[in-house]
């Protein structure tokens, strides 16, 4: 049985392999301790969740508390939601996505940009999970408002948009995806590099 202590004598080079020992026991523990105040704690219990939820299914079972956290007062616990759900969209089998991907989307409009930034960057496991979804996912980045976060948060988060939007192209081809992607090859908020990196993926 893990505990706190032992949890945080794991060493983060070793959180996967020792993901993978926990017992389901455990899992509904580590949830709870997402909640505790103690920041290294809950980042640590976040690490140990992700790296579960690569193998196994058994995080997937709390989806509804992850889903309360995307609401929660506390910019911290929204994020350990929104990436927690995201890690769990392969598992999902009773379609909690769909019905969870409205509130997940408000997430884009964040009040803390790095809470924004995570939500999008953890939306690629959303796309290549849930493909019925690419095309709520698409209209939401392509709508993002630019202009509502730090202009030197724009490149790298236009960048996290893009790298969505070119998994979401693999099966959706829309006019509006083409025109919103030229459209920054040609605009001013990428340098020169990460516009020849996105055209040689394109």
């Amino acid at each position: 049985m893990i505990t706190i202590e032992s949890m945080m004598l794991i060493d983060k080079n070793a959180l996967q392999e020792e993901s993978k020992k926990l017992s389901k026991d455990d899992i509904p523990r580590i949830v709870e301790w997402l909640s505790l105040k103690d920041n290294d704690i809950r980042y640590q219990a976040l690490l140990l969740l992700q790296n579960r939820s690569i193998f196994f299914d058994d995080v997937y079972p709390h989806w509804d508390i992850l889903r309360s956290k995307l609401k929660s007062d506390n910019s911290y616990q929204r994020s350990i939601g929104l990436m927690l759900i995201a890690e769990n969209a392969r598992w999902d089998t009773e379609r909690r996505m769909e019905d969870t991907i409205d509130e997940y989307l408000g997430l884009l409009n964040d009040e803390k940009p790095i809470t924004i930034r995570q939500c999008i960057q953890s939306l690629d496991k959303i796309v290549t999970y849930k493909p019925e979804l690419n095309n709520k996912v698409a209209a939401a980045l392509i709508s993002f408002d630019f202009m509502a976060v730090k202009e030197t948060m724009r490149k790298s988060i236009l960048l996290d948009i893009l790298n969505n939007l070119l998994i979401i192209r693999k099966n959706l081809r829309k006019d509006d995806i083409e025109r919103f992607i030229l459209n920054t090859l040609s605009g001013e908020i990428l340098d020169k590099k990460s516009k020849k990196r996105i055209e040689e993926l394109l």
